[in-house]
């Protein structure tokens, strides 16, 4: 049998690739010859994957909320596996950093409008009932959202904003403390941890610290400030880093919070969030004033973060 050139020049390259490692290719090439072709489902696992959804309750709505949230973690992880591309690129250039800034935005918006599956794609009354099989987790206990959080930025801006300025040269464990999303996990009543806040603690509290603390010199806006001052910041990636402070900081949020509105607003009792997290501080904005990025923002635009988004969210509702 005759062989192409082509064939030819890929049988050379694979045999110069499996001797160098010290192998046998024709063992490989017998082992090609007797596998399966690849197919669609087993290439993304997609039996097990449709697998994955186990109700606690038999109403028809609570397979839509647990799959919408793991397709949210699964975007997550998609914005993580950017976040990492961009620390561990060396050098970092300008090109690079924007461009992978630009698919999390991609990934966030992609979340935010698809939101409304959880707004107004349940039964309000299903969800109600359903929900209290639930307890004490929550959305609030995703671990991979507050590591992006934590790559995006300097964590002392993730800290309350009353507590920043006091503890701007403490240790990461010690800001870990006052960090802004734990005052979301209080109970209501008391003031005290909720257990939802307990439990992810436990499990969590150790990786997010070592985080922030490699983190430290290379998380996104200590590489944009060095980059800004090598004069290589531009336009562009300012651009992307004001997005992402708008997606994560203000419409993730809030999309969440016209859904606690939708579902757990009662008059004239408000019902707590799942876990007892208390949503109504929590979640605007213009309470927590989070900005990654403060020195791309201009004062005024700080002191009304969030304001005119909350405000239209209420009134549509």
């Amino acid at each position: 049998m005759n062989f192409s050139p082509e064939i030819e020049e890929r049988l050379a390259r694979l045999q110069e690739k499996y001797e160098a490692m010290g192998q046998d290719m024709v063992s490989y090439l017998d082992g090609l010859l007797h596998a399966d072709f690849l197919t669609y489902w087993d290439y993304i696992h997609l039996d097990t994957l449709l697998s994955l959804q186990s109700p606690k309750t038999p109403f028809p709505d609570e397979e839509i909320f647990i799959i919408y949230h793991q397709i949210t973690e699964l975007y997550f992880k998609l914005a993580l596996h950017e976040c990492r591309q961009i620390t561990d690129q060396q050098p970092l250039s300008t090109d690079f950093f924007a461009a992978r800034i630009r698919r999390i935005n991609r990934y966030f918006e992609a979340l935010t409008k698809s939101f409304e599956i959880m707004v107004d794609g349940m039964e309000k009354e299903q969800f109600l009932k359903f929900r209290m099989s639930l307890l004490p987790a929550s959305g609030f206990q995703s671990g991979q959202y507050r590591m992006i959080e934590i790559f995006a930025t300097d964590f002392i801006r993730l800290v309350i904003s009353d507590k920043r300025e006091e503890l701007k040269n403490a240790a990461i464990e010690y800001q870990f403390e006052y960090l802004y999303w734990k005052y979301g996990a209080t109970e209501l009543s008391t003031g005290k941890k909720t257990l939802t806040l307990k439990q992810f603690e436990k499990k969590y509290a150790k990786t997010f610290i070592e985080l922030g603390k490699s983190n430290i010199a290379s998380n996104f806006n200590a590489l944009y400030q060095v980059l800004k001052q090598k004069g290589e910041a531009t336009t562009e990636l300012e651009t992307e880093l004001k997005k992402l402070d708008v997606n994560v900081n203000v419409n993730w949020p809030l999309v969440h919070y016209k859904s606690a509105v939708r579902y757990l607003n009662r008059e004239p009792e408000e019902i707590k969030a799942t876990g007892g997290t208390n949503w109504q501080k929590y979640l605007p904005p213009r309470f927590q004033k989070r900005i990654f990025y403060p020195s791309l923002w201009s004062d005024e635009e700080v002191a009304n973060w969030g304001k005119g988004w909350v405000e239209e969210i209420i009134v549509g509702n």
